[in-house]
């Protein structure tokens, strides 16, 4: 039997592992958790997609109890902006498309819409909420779309039925603290000491790592979270990665920490992706403070330079901020589990934040582990199984992020030019040639689970430009009538939503006190 786990490494990833497991295995299980407390966290990592409501609800956690303690605010979506080069944006939400007669509103919208009209706000409810800055909760609790409200429980993101209608921002850094403190109190030991060496047996498997003054941590199975260095997979086990350079040109950040009177301006429910000559800027409103950063690519733009064009953007006149400048790994390993090692996070792979998929990347690798636990046989179709899992998944947004860039119709910069020229992956170039003729469908897109719907391929592509120039023939022969109503109740919905729901600063604050009172 496998009963002792250790992970190397704290961060959100190192927490998030250590509470799952503990609440999945409970007293069947000892994790042992050690990170030292010279090495920083990248720390960032501050957005998310709707999927993380399983991983909340698998812990029992009650969002009015966690967010206030974690700088928490909504994410609806992600809105991009000035991707065409013409200072328009569009919204990605957390929304699926309406369908009437067998076809999707957004392509009726093609044969019914006012081309002046932006698609987003045609086809989704939630454009509409972005726009007027306002929580998916009533001020009583309750959310908008009554059907999906309610814990899930113990469940994963396999039983992902019906979209989610939001996300969250949040600190990263508070949000593994807030872990931590969860953790120890359910059972997880809390080393907190250096790593200095690592001990393994003749096959090369890990047997313990020595702590500088804890002496040797030994174990069953071993967990890497120790970022983009890879202390045990990479620099331990030699696991070759697979750098995604070629298709995807960003490999660096600088990110600040803004603070804003969000009573003033209010907070918006989004994350904004601001296209730049050299990249794309990222914008969170967390309760309090905007966390914000430029992703870029160091063979277009030095670091100096993205730092004085993120502040001019984000912190005019506060140069006292601290820049945090980040080296970004972008790839994946070829195997993620290695004999009895099994890298989740930065470790295992990362792509880049423009989807915010690195919480998602780490929730999947742990629903996944105890799935795939092993036991003293470590069969090694259980291992090559989750390999491929994880895999297919990194591969996946792989593929729909470099859609972003073909699909984006800048090339007004050598950075925007050269994201055209890259190589694309296998099969995206045949899936955009068939979007440049019709709508896609579910037979289109990448095949494997990744995290994103047929929705998400369709919003970016339509969003982008990349849209067909003519309906489908077919809508020529069905009667319109519902379709049209279909269009019309969304906007009618949106407009009473938007009428009679808080705004997200008034909906957080109102969980805010509750919280703080209870701190005090």
């Amino acid at each position: 039997m496998i009963r002792n786990v250790v992970i190397v490494g704290g961060g959100t990833s190192g927490w998030m592992t250590a509470t799952y497991l503990k609440t999945a295995f409970q007293d069947r299980v000892s994790v042992t958790l050690v990170e030292s407390a010279a090495v920083p966290t990248i720390g960032v990592g501050e957005a998310t997609f709707s999927t993380i409501r399983h991983f909340f609800d698998y812990l029992g956690l009650d969002e009015r109890e966690w967010m206030p303690r974690c700088g928490a605010s909504y994410k609806l979506g992600i809105q991009y902006h000035n991707w065409r080069g013409d200072g328009s944006h569009f919204y990605h939400p957390f929304e699926r498309l309406r369908t009437s007669d067998g076809f999707t509103t957004a392509e009726w919208n093609l044969a019914l819409g006012d081309p002046s009209e932006s698609f987003d706000r045609a086809v989704f409810i939630t454009s509409h909420l972005c726009e007027a800055q306002r929580s998916p909760r009533m001020l009583d609790g309750t959310l908008f779309s009554a059907s999906l409200d309610g814990t899930l429980g113990r469940s994963t993101l396999d039983e992902q039925r019906a979209q989610f209608p939001y996300a969250y921002h949040f600190d990263a850094a508070m949000l593994a603290g807030y872990l931590t403190k969860l953790g120890v109190e359910r059972g997880v030991r809390h080393v907190l000491d250096d790593v200095v060496g690592i001990g393994q047996d003749e096959r090369g498997w890990l047997t313990h790592v020595t702590t500088r003054e804890q002496g040797d941590l030994t174990g069953d199975l071993f967990i890497d979270c120790t970022g983009f260095r890879g202390l045990l997979i990479n620099q331990t086990l030699q696991e070759r990665f697979i750098s995604f350079t070629d298709v995807l040109p960003n490999n660096r950040a600088v990110a600040l920490r803004v603070p804003r009177d969000m009573k003033r301006h209010g907070i918006a429910p989004y994350t904004r992706a601001s296209a730049q000559d050299n990249g794309w800027i990222w914008t969170i409103p967390l309760y309090g403070r905007i966390g914000t950063g430029y992703v870029y690519s160091d063979q277009f733009c030095e670091p100096e330079e993205a730092e004085r064009t993120l502040r001019a953007f984000a912190a005019p006149g506060q140069d006292d901020l601290v820049a945090n400048h980040i080296r970004m790994r972008i790839g994946r390993n070829e195997r993620s589990w290695v004999k009895n090692v099994v890298a989740v996070g930065l470790s295992s792979g990362f792509v880049e934040p423009l989807e915010s998929t690195g919480i998602f990347f780490i929730q999947h690798a742990i629903e996944q582990l105890v799935k795939h636990f092993p036991d003293s046989s470590w069969d090694p179709v259980l291992i090559r199984d989750y390999n491929e899992k994880v895999a297919r998944a990194i591969d996946g947004v792989k593929e729909f992020l470099v859609m972003h860039y073909v699909a984006s119709p800048r090339q007004d910069t050598p950075y925007w030019r050269e994201t055209k020229v890259r190589q694309i992956p296998d099969g995206l170039a045949e899936r955009m040639e068939t979007a440049a003729t019709r709508v896609i469908d579910e037979s289109t897109v990448y095949p494997y689970y990744h995290g994103f719907e047929l929705y998400s391929w369709i919003t970016v592509l339509l969003g982008m430009g990349w849209a067909p120039k003519n309906p489908r023939p077919a809508l020529a022969h069905i009667d319109p009538t519902r379709a049209s109503a279909e269009l019309a109740a969304i906007r009618a919905d949106a407009a009473r939503l938007v009428k009679e729901l808080p705004s997200a600063y008034e909906y957080l604050t109102t969980i805010q006190l509750p919280a703080a009172e209870g701190l005090s």
